[in-house]
């Protein structure tokens, strides 16, 4: 006997076959509700296509009065208490809001495993303090949800624009060496140290950035709204005061007495703060960088290449699940002799080094994956340093399988 599956779980016998395996003739009434019944399921399944079928279940969003909000499961509907703590954060003059449309997909895709606390310790125009006292506050404030979730056992940071900077920082500032002995492959009666590192005391898996300026935004055309002109770019480095603190280190107008830009200093261990070793802690590290239409971030300085290792776009060929997505570039494994990078000594603030070559070899000494997209086709391309985040869910709608292939490939 066949049958047909339906939504709610029940079943119809839609057709009989007797001992010698002829069919029973159905009435026309049972053929046209057969014929119906599939039709729903077929809608049923382009539907779930595009919003996968999940269990019931209620978001809880809460806020701390100051800005901040977390997102999780209600308890009633889900299974365990989550391990897994996601930070996301925010860029210049952003909010905790930027971020909730992600954060919500985020939770319908692993109800059980994650919380999300979407920060705004750096919101507004605290965004103008300084990438060092933005990255300290947000150090802080991921203490404090630390201890709020005593269930946490791992920690996943998810910045846009600025705040990959910032949150760069913060987990310099939250990094911890942890040293376990174990015995030597080679001789099991020697013991070796292995040495792993922690982020506020969990266990680093994803540290995902979208179009952050990892190279700063002075020269090269890492800002395209100046067209690669020098004395438009000039101009605005002088002028980078304009944005506070945050625009002398996206600018590398900073630093002097012999000490290198932050954004510098950032791409190395220095004696006080380890950079490099608090980023290689993490499992994986994503780039996701607008290829075009983004007039704020350069493709080179989000993605972390140089120019002549940008793919070619006429190459590049959109993906048939996210079709924004043109270019995957899987993480490759760092060479052993890839050391971490130590304090750079310069003077006169850098003038002599080529501060956007050097950030470069101390960031890629760790593998990335790298994540390129274009919105070229769209009427939201002109806003594609918004859109790739969908910071607003009208605004930048199209930019949701950009959101949606970051969860799917979201390691727990």
């Amino acid at each position: 006997m066949a049958s047909l599956e339906l939504n709610d779980g029940s079943s119809k016998r839609v057709e009989e076959a007797n001992d010698e395996g002829n069919l029973k003739k159905l009435d026309s009434g049972e053929i046209k509700r057969s014929d119906s019944e599939k039709k729903k399921k077929k809608n049923s399944k382009r539907v779930s296509y595009k919003m996968p079928k999940l269990a019931c279940f209620c978001i809880k969003s809460e806020s701390d009065g100051k800005g901040n909000f977390e997102m999780e499961v209600e308890d009633e509907f889900r299974r365990r208490n989550p391990t897994h703590l996601v930070i996301m954060v925010n860029g210049l003059i952003g909010s905790a809001q930027d971020w909730k449309f992600a954060a919500t997909q985020l939770l319908k895709k692993y109800p059980d495993d994650i919380v999300v606390h979407c920060s705004e310790s750096n919101s507004s125009m605290l965004t103008f303090d300084g990438v060092n006292a933005m990255g300290e506050r947000l150090a802080e404030e991921v203490k404090s949800m630390v201890k709020r979730h005593p269930s946490a056992q791992k920690i996943s940071f998810i910045a846009h624009s600025l705040g990959g900077l910032v949150a760069r920082y913060a987990i310099a500032e939250l990094y911890e060496q942890d040293i376990t002995i174990e015995p030597s492959q080679v001789n099991g009666d020697c013991r070796e140290a292995k040495f792993k590192g922690k982020i506020a005391g969990l266990e680093p898996i994803n540290f995902i950035t979208s179009a952050t300026p990892h190279l700063g935004s002075w020269g090269h055309k890492q800002v395209p709204v100046f067209c690669g002109l020098y004395t438009m770019e000039k101009v605005a480095a002088r002028t980078s005061w304009f944005l506070g603190k945050s625009g002398k280190h996206l600018f590398l107008t900073d630093g002097g007495n012999e000490k290198p830009p932050l954004l510098l200093q950032m791409a190395s261990d220095t004696e006080d703060l380890k950079f490099i070793s608090a980023l290689r802690s993490f499992r994986r590290r994503v780039a996701y960088a607008n290829a075009r239409f983004d007039h704020l971030v350069g493709w080179s300085t989000s993605s972390l290449r140089r120019r002549n290792e940008l793919p070619q776009l006429k190459k590049l060929s959109r993906d048939s699940k996210y079709p924004h997505i043109v270019n995957v570039e899987t993480a490759r494994t760092a060479s052993p002799e890839n050391e971490v990078p130590t304090e750079l000594k310069v003077v006169n603030g850098g003038e002599n080094v080529n501060m956007e070559e050097e950030m470069l070899k101390g960031l890629t000494r760790l593998s990335w994956e790298r994540i390129d997209v274009s919105f070229s086709g769209s009427r939201q391309r002109f806003l594609a340093h918004n859109t790739i985040q969908v910071k607003g869910s009208w605004m930048n709608s199209d930019g949701a399988d950009v959101i949606q292939h970051m969860v799917d490939n979201f390691l727990l």
